[in-house]
This record gives structure tokens, C-alpha cells and sequence, in this order.
């Protein structure tokens, strides 16, 4: 049962979990994945809705994938999540939905009478989180640094929200020219613009969208660490990266400039809540309350999205 905070949202407090023979196991595969709060928040998902399962991590290495679906399948796991490196290798050995095929890899896994089915929630994370921050994204314009396949994920969320034209910055020009290749292929109503990655181009470019997006590792491994431009302009700004202190070179960038920025928290709570109703359809996870007990969990100011107040 949830407890109250001093505001009177509800959240819900550690419990004991009791096993028994018909529980049923979820989990997240990964290399690293001890780091992943992935277990927090979907036991807490659990919790809410009183279900008989438990969600645990799977380390495994690149080269055991195959091997691990197959042990996965065999002990009876129901699902699971999939997060760096494996996306793109478990994509091309699960029956992937339209989603995550235009995305080209998976995050989310399900047990099927087919084999593993699978989908790419990623891209549903974002756009709860712009919905939850009133952003509204039809004819606009918006520039994002990172080419790869969280890229791709947020590419496939503003392409579906009718998003006029994309701007593109990324150090490496060879992936560059793959993801405007992929884009162009797969989303021929959305124009996508390269931008050279050099501080005026940069500039010209914040100066024309209303949302910039951080989807490279910058502040992941380094948050003390400066990102490489100065940005410009009004609107939102939304990192995929998160810190404790949700914090980021990325964010303090765009606050310094009067942007409202969002670190990468609400973003994989919103993935996990996706993640759940794929398993458990007919559920709605309480995002809200994740996200206000993870932060409290890692001493974070509390962070607000008004568009999921009031809502599951």
C-alpha cells in the first residue's frame, strides 16, 4: 500500500517480496548493469500493482547474447528490458514490432507463443517526457547532438510527433551521413539538416529550434565535465544522460541561456513505464511517484513535469 510525502503524493516504501513458486521473473540484460535503476523503479511498478513477480539484472556479456536468450526462454522469464550494448544485437534475433524496426533495435522483450517479441520504448520515453513538459512539436524545429541509436529512438518521436525539420550535430561525419541516410529513408516527411560540429553552425541552428537534444554520452562517464558549445536561444532542452544531482554539462549549457532542461531521469522512468504496459497490458504505472521516490532515493531536488501531475 502507498504512503504519503509531506505534499500528500503518494509513493510507495520498500517492501519485502516474497517468492514463492508462482512468481514470475522480469528482468534487464545488459554489460555493465549493476548501475541500472531499472530494478528500482519496476519493482516499484510492481508493488503498485500488487503483482506476484520480481525483476532482477542480467549481466551478460556481448558474446554470450544468443546463449542468454536461449537460457532466458528456457527458464521461463516473461520479459525483460535491454540496454547498452545489446539493443541493435538482440533486434536482429527477436520478432521486432514496426517501432523498434525503424529504430533498428529493441529495448523491451516479451514472451510470445511466436518466440521473443520485442519492441523500442525508448521512443515513448521521450515523448511522454515532452508531453509532460507542454511541448507541443508539430511544424517546429529542433536540433539534437548524437547520431546514434538513442538518436535514432528520439528521430522516430519527433518524426510520429510531426516535427517540420531537424537539425543534426554530431563529431563523427561518417555517422552522421548514416543517421541523414537513415532519416531520409524512414522519415521522408521530416527534414533533417546537418550542422557542423563547430561553435557557429551550433549556434545558428539553437538560434532556429525550440527544444535542443543531448543524445550523446556527454556527462555520462564525466559530469564534471563542460559541454563543448554554448547554446542559444529559447525553449526546452532535454538530456538523455542523468545524474544524481540531475545535473549536467548538457543542462547547465542550456539553463545558462534561459532554456527549461530536463536531465535523462524522467525520460527512462517514462521507458519503464512503457515497458511495463507491453508485459502487463491494461496497467498504468504511476510515473509520477517513481519519479518523486528515485529522486528522493538519490537526494536529487524534486522535479516536476506538470503534463503527468494527476495523471498514471
Amino acid at each position: 500500500m502507498p504512503d504519503f510525502d509531506s505534499a500528500g503524493r503518494r509513493f510507495y516504501a520498500s517492501e519485502d517480496v516474497e517468492i514463492s513458486g508462482k512468481t514470475k521473473l522480469y528482468g534487464i540484460m545488459g554489460y555493465p548493469v549493476a548501475h541500472s535503476l531499472s530494478p528500482l523503479f519496476q519493482a516499484l511498478f510492481l508493488r503498485q500493482h500488487e503483482m506476484d513477480a520480481v525483476y532482477v539484472p542480467f549481466h551478460v556479456a556481448p558474446e554470450d547474447v544468443e546463449k542468454a536468450l536461449d537460457g532466458l526462454w528456457a527458464i521461463g522469464v516473461e520479459g525483460f528490458n535491454v540496454t547498452v550494448p545489446h539493443k541493435e544485437t538482440v533486434f536482429r534475433r527477436v520478432i521486432a514490432d514496426e517501432d523498434a524496426c525503424c529504430i533498428g533495435a529493441v529495448n523491451t522483450v516479451r514472451r510470445s507463443e511466436q518466440g521473443w517479441q520485442a519492441t523500442n520504448t525508448d521512443w515513448r520515453g521521450f515523448a511522454d517526457v515532452l508531453s509532460g513538459l507542454g511541448a507541443d512539436m508539430e511544424g517546429g524545429e529542433a536540433l539534437i547532438f548524437g547520431a546514434g541509436g538513442t538518436a535514432r529512438a528520439m528521430l522516430h518521436t519527433l518524426a510520429r510527433l510531426g516535427l517540420r525539420r531537424l537539425h543534426v550535430c554530431n563529431r563523427k561525419a561518417s555517422r552522421l551521413d548514416g543517421f541523414l541516410e537513415h532519416a531520409g529513408k524512414t522519415y521522408p516527411e521530416l527534414e533533417c539538416v546537418p550542422v557542423a560540429w563547430e561553435q557557429d553552425a551550433v549556434s545558428d541552428a539553437c538560434s532556429r529550434s525550440m527544444l535542443l537534444v543531448n543524445a550523446t554520452s556527454i556527462g555520462l562517464d564525466a559530469p564534471t565535465q563542460t559541454f563543448p558549445f554554448s547554446l542559444a536561444g529559447d525553449g526546452l532542452a532535454v538530456d538523455a544522460v542523468y545524474t544524481r544531482d540531475g545535473v549536467t554539462p548538457f543542462g547547465e549549457a542550456a539553463t545558462q541561456v534561459g532554456r527549461k532542461a530536463v536531465d535523462g531521469l524522467p525520460m527512462l522512468i517514462a521507458q519503464g513505464a512503457a515497458s511495463f504496459v507491453y508485459w502487463h497490458a491494461d496497467t498504468a504505472p504511476d510515473r509520477i511517484s517513481a519519479l518523486h521516490w528515485i529522486g528522493q532515493r538519490l537526494g536529487r531536488k524534486d522535479l516536476s513535469l506538470s503534463g503527468w501531475e494527476g495523471s498514471a
